[in-house]
C-alpha cells in the first residue's frame, strides 16, 4: 500500500470523512477500520474485558454494504462484530455501547456532509466520540501500512433502533406530553431530512399521534432532496411550507429538525422562527436549571452564544469555553459532572443521560418542557431573550480550492487584528479554537477553519441586527483583503 494512499487519511473535528470514491473508498477504509479496531483493543479491553464492536450506518449511499465489507477486518483483528439490523442514528450506537459496556463502535457515516460522502465516526466504551490523541494513535498506526489479511464473515446481528428508542421512551411520560400538546393545540412536525432518525417518531408515540406529531421527509433517499442533510434555514423549505399550511384554525405549529446522523437539531418555533441551538441550549439551561438542584458547570464550544453563559452564571454554574467539536465536550462529561453541553452546529449533550450528543433526546426534553410548563417555545424563547438578550447571531462559510490557503489565511488574520472595528474596541483575542475577537457581552466575531471541509466559518453575535449585519460585512471585506 502506496504512501499517498495513506496521506489521504486526516480525522477531523468528528471523525474521518471524504468523498465517496476517492478519498473513502475500500482500501482507505480498511485501513481506518484496522488501526481503530485495534486501538480500541489496545486502550479499553482491560477496562471492559469485552472484545465487541458495534458496526453502526446511516442512510447514505452503500453506507450499509461498507458496514457489512468491514466485518471480515473487526474479525482478522481477533475482535467480535455486532452489527446493527438496519441504518440507525450514531446517538443510537453511543447509547448501545455505553449501556452494553463493548469496547467501542464504528459508524459508517458522513453525518450532514453533501450526499457524496461518506465517513467513519469510532466511539469509545463510554458512548462519546474518541479524543484527538486517540485518532493521532489511529493515524499513527495507518501509517505504519501494515498488512491484514480479512478473516470470517461472521457476526452477531442486534437490533440496535429498538434498544435505544424503547430507552429514550422510558425517559418521558408519553402520554402526558401528547395530552399537554393537545390542551395547546400544538402540533408538532419532525423532519428527518431523510436521514436515519426517520420514522423514530411514529414508534416513541406508539402510531397514536397522527393529528399531534407527524414527520415529513422519512423516505430513503441518497440525494437527501438535492441538499445537504444539515438543519440549515436554507434547507428548510418544505418544513416551512408544511408549518404555515397546518397552522389554521386555533393551531400552532412546531418543527424540530435532525441532521443526516440524527445527532444534531434545529428548531422553527411557532412563530416561524429558525431556531439552532444558539437559542435551544439557553432554553434547555433556562429549563432544567429551575428543576435541579445540582450546581454542575455548563461547557459551551468557542461559537456557542454568550446567552448561555448569561444564564449559566446566573444559576451560579461555572462555565467552560472549549474548541469546536463535541469530542471536546464529551470528554470533560466523562471525567467529571456537567449538567449540559452544546455546540453551536446543533449537537448538545445531558449530563445525566449520555456523554454525546443527540438530536432526538434533545427533543423530547423540548417537547416535555413545553408540556411541563404550558408555554408555547416561542413565549420561552422571548422572555429568555429580554432577560438575557438581546442576541442576534448569524454564521457565513467563505469556500477556498486550495488547501494551502488555510495557512496564508491564518497568518494575515493574526497580522492584522485592528484596535476596534467601528465604534468598538476589541477588549480580548482568544485563540482556543480560531481566531475570536471579543467586543463586548453579546457581541464578538470569530474566523475559523472547518476540520473537515475545505471552509473558512465567519461566526457574529451581535446586540442588534444591524450591527450583526455590519460586523460580518466587515469580517468578508478584511478577508478579501488578504487576496
Amino acid at each position: 500500500m502506496n504512501q499517498n494512499l495513506s496521506s489521504s487519511i486526516q480525522f477531523g473535528t468528528d471523525g474521518w470523512r471524504g468523498v465517496i470514491g476517492f478519498d473513502f473508498n475500500m482500501a482507505n477504509l480498511v485501513q481506518v477500520v484496522v488501526a481503530s479496531s485495534q486501538e480500541l483493543n489496545f486502550q479499553y479491553f482491560n477496562k471492559v474485558k469485552t472484545n465487541k464492536i458495534l458496526i453502526g450506518f446511516d442512510r447514505r449511499f452503500m453506507a450499509e454494504y461498507f458496514a457489512k465489507s468491514i466485518i471480515p477486518y473487526i474479525n482478522a483483528c481477533g475482535l467480535k462484530p455486532i452489527l446493527s439490523s438496519e441504518c440507525v442514528t450514531t446517538p443510537s450506537c453511543s447509547l448501545y455501547v455505553k449501556e452494553k459496556n463493548l469496547l467501542g463502535s464504528l459508524i459508517i457515516t458522513a453525518s450532514h456532509n453533501p450526499h457524496n460522502w461518506l465517513g467513519l465516526k469510532i466511539k469509545n466504551f463510554r458512548g462519546s466520540s474518541v479524543n484527538e490523541s486517540f485518532t493521532k494513535a489511529v493515524e499513527e498506526r495507518i501509517q505504519l501500512q501494515n498488512k491484514l489479511e480479512p478473516g470470517s464473515l461472521d457476526y452477531e446481528e442486534i437490533n440496535i433502533k429498538k434498544f435505544y428508542l424503547d430507552k429514550i421512551s422510558s425517559k418521558f411520560d408519553i402520554g402526558f406530553i401528547l395530552k399537554k400538546l393537545k390542551e395547546m393545540r400544538i402540533k408538532v412536525f419532525f423532519d428527518s431530512m431523510h436521514g436515519s432518525a426517520a420514522n423514530s417518531i411514529d414508534y416513541l408515540f406508539n402510531d397514536n399521534s397522527s393529528n399531534i406529531i407527524r414527520g415529513i421527509r422519512e423516505n430513503n433517499d441518497p440525494y437527501f432532496g438535492g441538499n445537504p442533510p444539515e438543519p440549515l434555514i436554507q434547507y428548510l423549505d418544505l418544513l416551512k411550507d408544511t408549518l404555515k399550511c397546518e397552522a389554521k384554525e386555533g393551531w400552532k405549529t412546531l418543527g424540530i429538525v435532525f441532521d443526516g446522523d440524527g445527532d444534531r437539531i434545529a428548531v422553527i418555533d411557532e412563530m416561524g422562527r429558525y431556531c439552532s441551538t444558539q437559542a435551544l441550549l439557553p432554553y434547555f439551561i433556562n429549563f432544567l436549571g429551575k428543576k435541579n438542584n445540582n450546581l454542575y458547570p455548563v461547557l459551551k464550544t468557542v461559537s456557542g452564544s454568550d446567552i448561555i453563559a448569561n444564564i449559566a452564571k446566573k444559576q451560579n454554574r461555572e462555565v467552560f469555553e472549549l474548541p469546536v467539536g463535541f469530542k471536546y465536550i464529551a470528554e470533560r462529561m466523562i471525567n467529571e459532572n456537567i449538567f449540559i453541553g452544546g455546540e453551536e452546529s446543533g449537537g448538545v449533550g445531558f449530563g445525566n443521560f449520555l456523554p454525546e450528543r443527540d438530536g432526538l433526546f434533545a427533543a423530547m426534553v423540548l417537547l416535555n418542557g413545553i408540556a411541563e410548563q404550558s408555554q408555547y417555545l416561542c413565549e420561552s424563547l422571548d422572555e429568555i431573550q429580554n432577560e438575557f438578550g438581546p442576541s442576534f447571531y448569524d454564521r457565513v462559510d467563505i469556500c477556498f480550492q486550495d488547501n494551502n490557503k488555510k495557512n496564508v489565511l491564518k497568518d494575515f488574520i493574526l497580522k492584522n487584528i485592528p484596535n476596534k472595528i467601528g465604534d468598538h474596541f476589541i477588549i480580548k483575542v482568544s485563540n482556543i479554537d480560531g481566531i475570536k475577537l471579543r467586543l463586548e457581552n453579546n457581541y464578538w466575531i470569530l474566523f475559523r477553519f472547518s476540520g473537515t471541509e475545505p471552509l473558512l466559518r465567519l461566526y457574529c453575535e451581535a446586540p442588534s441586527k444591524h450591527l450583526l449585519e455590519k460586523s460580518l460585512k466587515w469580517s468578508k471585506e478584511f478577508i478579501n483583503n488578504c487576496n
